[in-house]
């Protein structure tokens, strides 16, 4: 078994705002900007010293509820088959399933106190 911290993901109305402050009060640097066919931006990849975090508004496609705030841990699987479905099998509440745009197979789950996490599987 072998882990991961993929990247944490921070839903805002606003994320050029959110990408903003993290940039300038806490010292993230923009790895990368995704935009929208329209030419604007639309989600932010940082760098919060080490740990990789998403900025973005609400994901289109996404069938688990969305909030804003700390939206879920991401966390790269090796062995993306066998983890899920330990997981499944420890009774941990499996939220969503779905496939990428890149091909990557996720699956979100419940940790304790709600926490949601999301397995990835890694390339």
């Amino acid at each position: 078994m072998s882990y991961r911290v993929n990247h944490l993901h921070l839903k805002s109305p606003d994320p050029q705002k959110t990408a903003r402050w993290y940039i300038d009060y806490l010292g993230a640097t923009v790895v990368a900007e995704n935009r929208a066919t329209d030419g604007r931006i639309t989600s932010y990849r940082l760098d919060l010293h080490g740990v990789p975090m998403n900025v973005t508004g609400l994901v289109e496609g996404q069938k688990l509820d969305q909030h804003w705030g700390l939206e879920h841990l991401a966390i790269d699987a090796s062995n993306f088959d066998a983890e899920v479905a330990r997981i499944k099998a420890s009774g941990a509440r499996v939220l969503e399933e779905r496939l990428l745009a890149d091909g990557r197979r996720v699956c979100f789950f419940e940790g304790p106190e709600g926490v949601r996490l999301e397995f990835m599987e890694m390339r």
